[in-house]
């Protein structure tokens, strides 16, 4: 049951949360029942925790509806240019508390179910997470299009709508289980379907050269239907819209050309079909060439470019008929911006449709692609980029095909004038890759398809411009740009960690959310000793609340005066959580050395996934779930070292654990990481930073001040120093005894008694192949970590500098990176404008 609202409480909570106001409460209350009504009248006479939180979702949705009515058609009316947002991927989380955020209706919500002997918080936990992507790109996605509401650009996402997202992992006698997840299994109250604005997909086929054109015939078609979520911006009474595409199977799928006795099986076969958007890819920085794959990529690129083209055309609010019909103005109305290389098709579809479809020339048709797409680039790790089988193509979309090659031979005859006789250049900037196998690589037709080509991260877009994409920066300098990431302050601050918001609000008021560079404006209450303690009060508040939820799910007695040293994030070689592990086992090897010293106690946090075909990542799970067990139950140790691995890390885990944790571990090989997002969330919300100058941690070591964060290991120039000269794991292990001893420790069975052996591959990696230099990065990282134990035993001087790192967030806000993205990649002017509400005059 939620506790009444203490009158202190009600004058502390000033409108970050809305204001509860009697109207508001009232008319909450009376929609809920209606809601709750008609869900009871068609089911059963006892409603379940289930039903009250349909009904409470249902009654915030009504909120949205008119307001997403009103913002398509103030767009119509306008007829500004949209930005349209392709991506495979939107991590999205969950939906109800974001969107009471956004409209303000957070406390009006909290009274009216409190007044229904309610609980919202146990209402919110009911809500499955929209688990659509599998890390970073996908969260950036999210970030995204909250921030393009919020800066009131006309804009879209679209992506698919995967019947099974990411999978729920379950730890089971230390190792990762992948479960099937599930998420529309009750319904989701915040889509609605819009089989009006259904589309053909082609596939497989042969191509016609005629006389009138050419013709792409004989294919199989699947039917793309489109499910619309809103997207409401802050406070702005905008709503925009992310489409994500599900497939279907036509009526006459199989049934045309069936024999007597095969009509059972024409039906059951339209699952093939539908397949198509069943599940999402678990892969996070890795490339799998797989068919269906490639489908997925081709079906969410033709749908959505289709709805452009049929929305560029029919510009009128409501209208049907076609009132532009030059398509030569497309780069004045539209904009579309790929995350990643997933949606690159849409460079060769844009292509077939201009060309086949609406007839223009060649090379009309090529600029106009050229001024429309942009490309963000999202790694430099080889193993990720997309290379796909020519012979995949031929038989899958043999059109593109065709239209690649075409791109292909005009881009090469563009390098060879401006290159003349560089042979080995044209064979390096190539579209298709020789070799055993013929590739297409989808980097390089997605750089010479777009006007604009971004990096995540200033150091990222240095490292592509040096290395990766060299050959294309020095051919199309003006195309390169940088565009750092950021992420939303709504959910990643205002929404996860109210205390702190509210604290903030005290000393600088809120408009700190719209424009997070106002934090610089918490400089001035660094010696405030006040605020410190203010400040610390929210952080061992939070720290309190997550312990018990943690002594609850793991049965670990946790000490919640011990430092949480938290490392979220997907399990990959490059992040390095072995060398979180290393040092946990030295602080472990120090304190049964000196039992008696006074140790910084100590929770270590280690959680993500592994992708499931990841060998190794799956390893180091169970590794780290090794170290625990040991750890957690030697009684020496006691309360001032504890493991801990999270299970099924996701957006909603992660708006628990980053409000609580002290140390955030940032750790990869410098010149791995192209950005990083999560790096972000722990600063916003109060933790310090350890971590090598990789990504964007560079960027934020400059904002908050070198002195104010952790920062050790090799930089880029030493790691490629390192490459040239070559890496010597065992002059390391010879030259360091507590390294030696710790991994002498894990290859002989010291955490894995029963199976000695069972970590030998891991062992064998670090020792002879370790790509990213664990060992080199050891010591000092260890030196490091001695310099975190100090500080936090002065919690005030900790506190001064968690505030100096907080002042310092601004330029880490979502709207910052897609204001620059709008004004430098799209042509579009972000505003700050309310427009009137529903229920306001026009």
């Amino acid at each position: 049951m939620a506790k009444p609202l203490t009158d202190q409480d009600r004058r502390k909570q000033i409108s970050v949360r809305g204001l509860a106001g009697v109207e508001n409460v009232t008319d909450l209350k009376t929609n809920f029942n209606r809601h709750l009504h008609f869900t009871l009248v068609k089911d059963r006479n006892v409603a379940t925790k289930r039903d009250y939180y349909f009904a409470l979702a249902n009654t915030v949705r009504d909120f949205l509806v008119g307001r997403w009515i009103r913002t398509q058609q103030h767009y119509y009316e306008k007829d500004p240019k949209r930005v349209y947002y392709l991506s495979l991927e939107f991590y999205m989380g969950r939906t109800l508390q974001n969107t009471m955020v956004n409209l303000a209706l957070e406390n009006a919500c909290d009274e009216a179910t409190y007044q229904l002997g309610l609980d919202m918080e146990e209402l919110q936990d009911i809500e499955e997470d929209a688990g659509l992507g599998n890390g970073g790109l996908g969260r950036l996605a999210a970030c995204f299009l909250d921030s393009m509401a919020s800066l009131g650009l006309a804009a879209y996402g679209y992506g698919i709508r995967y019947e099974f997202g990411i999978f729920n992992q379950k730890i089971v006698d230390g190792w990762q289980v992948e479960e099937a997840d599930d998420w529309l299994r009750y319904g989701n109250p915040w889509e609605k379907a819009r089989p009006e604005y259904m589309r053909p997909v082609h596939y497989y086929g042969r191509v016609e050269h005629t006389d009138e054109g050419v013709k792409w015939v004989d294919t199989q078609v699947v039917l793309a239907l489109p499910y619309d979520t809103p997207v409401p911006g802050y406070r702005n009474n905008i709503v925009n819209t992310m489409r994500l595409w599900s497939a279907k199977a036509p009526c006459d799928f199989n049934l045309k050309d069936f024999n007597v006795g095969g009509y059972i099986q024409a039906v059951l076969d339209r699952n093939l079909a539908e397949n198509i958007s069943r599940v999402l890819y678990p892969n996070d920085n890795f490339f799998e060439g797989k068919e269906l794959r490639l489908k997925q990529e081709y079906f969410v690129v033709a749908a959505t470019l289709q709805d452009i083209i049929r929305r560029f055309k029919a510009s009128k609010f409501g209208s049907t008929e076609f009132v532009r019909l030059d398509l030569s103005t497309l780069p004045e109305k539209v904009a579309i911006q790929l995350n990643d290389t997933h949606p690159a098709l849409a460079i060769p579809e844009l292509m077939r449709t201009l060309v086949d479809i609406e007839k223009l020339s060649w090379g009309k048709a090529w600029d106009i692609v050229v001024r429309t797409c942009a490309y963000t680039n999202h790694t430099v790790l080889p193993e990720a980029l997309e290379r796909w089988p020519v012979d995949l193509f031929h038989n899958l979309l043999p059109r593109h095909l065709e239209i690649i090659y075409e791109i292909n031979s005009r881009h090469l005859e563009r390098i060879a004038k401006l290159y003349p006789g560089d042979l080995d250049r044209m064979r390096r900037m190539s579209l298709i890759e020789e070799g055993d196998v013929k590739k297409i690589n989808m980097a390089h037709l997605c750089i010479v398809g777009s006007h604009a080509v971004n990096g995540v991260a200033r150091i990222h877009s240095e490292i592509i411009k040096d290395t990766v994409f060299k050959d294309f920066y020095e051919s199309d300098p003006e195309k390169f740009q940088n565009k750092t990431n950021g992420i939303t302050p709504r959910r990643w601050l205002v929404m996860c960690n109210p205390g702190l918001a509210e604290v903030i609000a005290e000393r600088i008021g809120e408009d700190y959310i719209r424009d997070l560079d106002q934090l610089k404006k918490l400089l001035d209450f660094v010696d405030d000793d006040t605020f410190i303690r203010d400040i610390a009060k929210v952080k061992q508040e939070n720290k309190m609340k997550f312990a018990a939820q943690l002594e609850e799910q793991y049965k670990v007695k946790i000490n919640p005066d011990s430092m949480f040293d938290v490392q979220v994030k997907r399990i990959h070689e490059y992040k390095r959580q072995l060398l979180n592990c290393l040092h946990i086992i030295t602080l472990y090897n120090r304190i049964k050395k000196q039992p008696n010293k006074s140790w910084t106690a100590r929770t270590i946090m280690i959680g993500g996934k592994a992708a499931p075909g990841y060998h190794t990542a799956k390893m180091i799970i169970k590794l780290i779930t090794s170290i625990g067990d040991i750890v957690n139950n030697d009684s020496v140790v006691g309360d001032r070292l504890k493991v801990i691995y999270l299970e099924n890390y996701r957006v909603t885990l992660a708006e628990k654990v980053i409000p609580a944790s002290d140390l955030s571990e940032q750790i990869s090989t410098a010149g791995t990481e192209a950005s990083g997002t999560g790096n972000m969330k722990f600063m916003l919300n109060g933790a310090l930073t350890i971590g090598t100058m990789d990504g964007a941690n560079v960027e934020m070591a400059e904002e908050a001040g070198e002195e104010n964060f952790f920062i050790f290991g090799m930089r880029v120039p030493d790691v490629k120093a390192m490459d040239e000269k070559g890496y010597d794991a065992a002059s390391y292990y010879n030259r360091l005894p507590e390294l030696k001893q710790a991994m002498d420790q894990i290859s002989g069975g010291f955490f894995s008694p029963s199976q000695p052996d069972l970590f030998k591959d891991i062992v064998n990696m670090l020792m002879n192949h370790d790509r990213f230099k664990v060992f080199a990065d050891y010591e000092d990282y260890m030196t490091c970590q001695e310099k975190v134990s100090k500080l936090y035993k002065d919690p005030k001087e900790w506190t001064k500098m968690v505030i100096h790192n907080i002042a310092g967030c601004g330029k880490f806000s979502s709207d910052r990176t897609i204001s620059q993205y709008a004004r430098e990649i799209w042509g579009m002017e972000p505003s700050l404008e309310k427009i009137p509400a529903p229920d306001d005059p026009r």
